[in-house]
């Protein structure tokens, strides 16, 4: 089935917003199994109709999204009935319903909001307990010219996505006939696409009836299988085959939220001692739910004073040293084990530049330090020469990664 998704908004053209549903919705249609063939971006008004009628002819399933608002360039609705040939009706429901919404809220509604409960004839109207625009579904055929299915969707995420969750993919689910089980999604830390195209690749082309990509971020890969069930079988075990240490999830749940699921189900406590990612780790752990049972200290020891004060560390080897080694790491990760009472401490120090750097300590030098109740102290080292945000996240990345590794071997800390 082909789906398009057509995202209207001028100020998604001026980059004062972010265009969150394309993300969105490729991911969560992705776990239904299904793909997006071709997202396009227009501002509001007449461009929309020329973007509506292609994809029309191309389509299985069009979502629009945005323009359904009562202003004067919230033409979606209109654009559609005019493109599909239909007439726009008013719908009592959705009039009746956004009466009671002003009214629960004690506030006139404006003249201008009655255009929000039109819709084009025998289309179904998408309730919006969220808001104000309905949404609106016209099935495959209703005109007699176009095969297409039409969604339309309001812009405000607040709106769209619950909208989507209840109406439009149980929708999409009836049309495909795919199960959710037709795709799954890997997550791989520690390796990079190279890696896969060398261990791999070709095995993976060999399969039969199975898609298959990467998607890279910084620490980590991405890897999107999808297909019948027989030929995802045969890939996973491929693939964990051979790097089965590196694998994150198996449905892209990401690395802190798999440190806060092993740390729980481990009954193990974590804190966290942070200089040159200046928090980023804890607020990482943190926006995890259920962080609170397993998380409980993250120091932010940006000054060498702080780390003295706060986690122990030695003056005097801060002064042979320098912060950013091997020694200090170790230092910062057995204090917060001694002041947290956790059982688990990482510990970051590091140059994120874009000054800073030495010739044996070059501006994205980091030291990453493991301290256990039941094992050695250990710092390893990475390098990192990015800009300041990669750098950090980077190395939070290594970060989480060691700690994943330490619950899992629940030995020794890994070193590297």
């Amino acid at each position: 089935m082909r789906i398009e998704i057509l995202n209207t908004g001028t100020e998604l053209m001026l980059g004062t917003t972010v265009n969150t549903h394309a993300a969105w919705l490729g991911g969560e249609l992705f776990k239904l199994g299904l793909h997006v063939a071709r997202q396009t971006t227009v501002p509001d008004g007449e461009t929309i109709r020329d973007a509506m009628g292609e994809a029309l002819e191309r389509a299985d399933v069009l979502i629009v999204t945005g323009g359904l608002g009562p202003t004067s360039d919230d033409l979606t609705r209109e654009i559609t009935a005019a493109v599909l040939g239909l007439d726009l009706v008013e719908d009592a429901a959705a009039l009746r319903s956004m009466r009671e919404f002003f009214a629960v809220r004690g506030r006139p509604m404006a003249e201008s909001n009655l255009k929000q409960a039109l819709a084009p004839a025998g289309a179904v109207v998408l309730p919006n307990p969220n808001g104000t625009a309905p949404g609106v579904y016209v099935p495959p055929g209703l005109n007699g010219r176009t095969n297409c299915a039409v969604f339309l969707l309001p812009g405000p995420p607040r709106e769209l996505q619950p909208m989507a969750e209840t109406e439009v993919f149980p929708q999409l689910r009836a049309m495909s006939g795919v199960s959710a089980l037709t795709a799954l999604e890997l997550k791989f830390t520690g390796i990079g696409e190279s890696d896969f195209h060398q261990g791999v690749d070709a095995r993976l082309a060999d399969i039969t009836g199975l898609e298959y990509g990467y998607c890279a971020h910084i620490g980590e890969v991405d890897l999107r299988l999808i297909g019948p069930p027989d030929a995802l079988a045969c890939a996973r075990a491929l693939v964990l085959e051979k790097f089965r240490e590196f694998l994150v999830s198996e449905d892209g749940t990401s690395l802190e939220a798999t440190v806060v699921r092993l740390l729980t189900e481990n009954r193990l406590t974590l804190a966290t001692a942070e200089s040159c990612t200046g928090g980023l780790i804890s607020n990482r752990i943190t926006d995890v739910p259920g962080a609170s049972a397993v998380f409980t200290h993250g120091f932010v020891t940006y000054a060498n004073a702080a780390k003295t004060s706060l986690l122990g560390v030695s003056q005097a080897e801060l002064a042979t040293h320098g912060a950013v080694s091997e020694t200090v790491a170790c230092q910062m990760a057995a204090g917060a084990l001694c002041a947290s009472g956790a059982d688990i401490a990482v510990a970051v120090t590091g140059i994120a530049g874009p000054d800073g750097g030495m010739p044996e300590k070059p501006v994205g030098t980091a030291w990453i330090g493991l301290a256990t109740r039941d094992g050695a102290v250990t710092a390893f080292k990475v390098f990192h020469p990015r800009n300041r945000h990669d750098f950090k996240l980077a190395v939070s990345q290594a970060a989480l990664e060691a700690v994943r590794r330490c619950i899992i071997s629940r030995k020794q800390p890994v070193t590297g």
